[in-house]
């Protein structure tokens, strides 16, 4: 027979009612548990996190009020209004049921009562538990997820060789379970890689949640990642699932990881250890299954060098790390992707698809985009949106007039030159921060400090 995955309480002040009952319920259910007082009970609550509570109506000799039992059915809704309650008693009242029920209570029996009738009424209540449960995080699921479902996401496009070792890598990595942190500069297409490899998963048919650290306050980050209770704080009107809980048996993405406090790093890498939240407010529980993808456009190895980043965070996100290049390193990319582009914003704008010059190709080979792919995306939106005729040339692409860096560019500015020979630097040892820190004469620590000076 095949036990429902449930946890039965029973609080009964008569020894025969609990070893009856837990005769007929232990074969039904995995976990069985009888307490002969109900002073237990805020630890039975805490410890075990009860499915269904049957509780006796009266505990002193001779009692057939039911107050006792009012005054722990109360108790019960107090710590875990989520507990359903099913109130025993010897004593058969209809104003006393309908006062249980007034309460909180699901359901009312009456002693002595018949084997089929405890079983029937046990399992119709656990069911309830569970179908309330199911829709509970639907809804919260659903609310999480309805932006997300109508947004744009994109396409992952690339022939050059730098993003056929990113697809390969996608490919190698989506039949894992393993954690990945995706590496790479702003607008090269760190969400669109992390939800390839989703794809690519055997979650791909599960939740795929997205979670931007970098707008993430760290006084809503426990409430938004953990979830909360209702009341766990002034706004607080409602109970709420965390954004691990709605990803269960799915893939949560981290993007911005790098904007994480220090402060709260720890208790993401206790969450990741432990696959298990607690949300604000409450005190039980809730394990998760996850599969977790990180992305950020910061440097965590030298971050964890200079302490700025957990270490021991930094080895649980990163199994397997997928570094994304620069567009202007995706070399035979950028005619394909703005091709892409034209096609995309002339449907979306209702225009007919323009023809592109020469001169203007020349104009967008030349230009470095420091904004990658995004920053390329909305100067053809921009192109097709202002563009007054079926042809864009030059003067629809308002970019800069600079041609792709092939040195050191001459300043008369020591900052900037010092910039420049940082950038240099990185790009000469393909952002490896060992090799340029020893190119550049300074130490590693050195080199971390001044990127950050510079916003690089």
């Amino acid at each position: 027979m095949n036990k429902k995955d449930g946890v039965i309480l029973i609080i009964d002040d008569d020894e025969d009612v609990l070893i009856t009952a837990r005769m007929i319920l232990r074969n039904h259910f995995k976990t069985v548990k009888t307490e002969s007082s109900p002073k237990t009970l805020e630890s039975n609550l805490e410890n075990i996190n009860p499915d269904v509570v049957i509780l006796d109506m009266n505990f002193k000799a001779g009692a057939t009020s039911g107050n006792e039992g009012l005054f722990w059915l109360r108790k019960i809704k107090t710590l875990d209004p989520d507990v359903h309650v099913i109130m025993n008693t010897a004593y058969g009242d209809i104003q006393l049921a309908v006062e249980c029920m007034k309460e909180g209570a699901i359901d009312f029996l009456v002693k002595p009562w018949e084997k089929e009738k405890l079983l029937s009424t046990v399992s119709t209540v656990f069911q309830l538990k569970q179908s309330k449960k199911e829709l509970h995080k639907l809804q919260s699921t659903s609310k999480v997820l309805a932006n997300d479902i109508h947004k744009d996401k994109g396409e992952l496009l690339g022939q050059s060789a730098a993003m056929q070792q990113v697809f390969e890598g996608i490919r190698k990595v989506g039949a894992t379970d393993a954690n990945v942190l995706i590496l790479g500069e702003n607008g090269t297409g760190k969400e669109l890689v992390a939800r390839a490899i989703h794809h690519h998963s055997a979650r791909a048919n599960q939740p795929f949640v997205k979670v931007d650290l970098g707008a993430l306050t760290e006084s809503l980050f426990e409430s938004e990642m953990f979830g909360h209770k209702k009341g766990a704080f002034t706004d607080a009107k409602e109970e709420r699932m965390g954004r691990f809980e709605v990803a269960n048996g799915g893939t949560l993405f981290l993007d911005e990881v790098g904007n994480i406090a220090l402060n709260l790093q720890s208790k993401l890498l206790s969450v990741l250890q432990n696959r298990e939240v607690s949300k604000v407010g409450g005190h039980k529980t809730i394990p998760i299954d996850i599969r977790l993808i990180c992305a950020t456009n910061k440097p965590l190895h030298a971050m964890a060098q200079e302490e700025a980043f957990r270490e021991d965070l930094l080895y649980r996100i990163n199994t397997v790390e997928i570094e994304l290049p620069r567009l202007a390193d995706r070399h035979g990319d950028l005619t394909l992707l703005a091709e892409h582009f034209l096609k995309v914003y002339a449907k979306k704008y209702d225009k007919a698809l323009p023809s592109v010059t020469k001169a203007t190709w020349k104009k967008l080979s030349d230009y470095s985009w420091p904004g990658n792919v995004r920053e390329l995306q909305h100067a053809v939106e921009r192109a097709i949106i202002m563009a007054s005729s079926d042809t864009l040339g030059p003067e629809d692409f308002l970019i800069k007039k600079t041609e792709k860096p092939t040195g050191i560019q001459p300043s008369l500015n020591v900052e900037e030159m010092e910039k420049q020979t940082i950038i240099q630097a990185l790009k000469q040892c393909k952002g490896n921060l060992t090799s340029a820190s020893k190119t550049l004469g300074m130490g590693r620590s050195t080199l971390y400090r001044k990127m950050s000076k510079y916003g690089l």
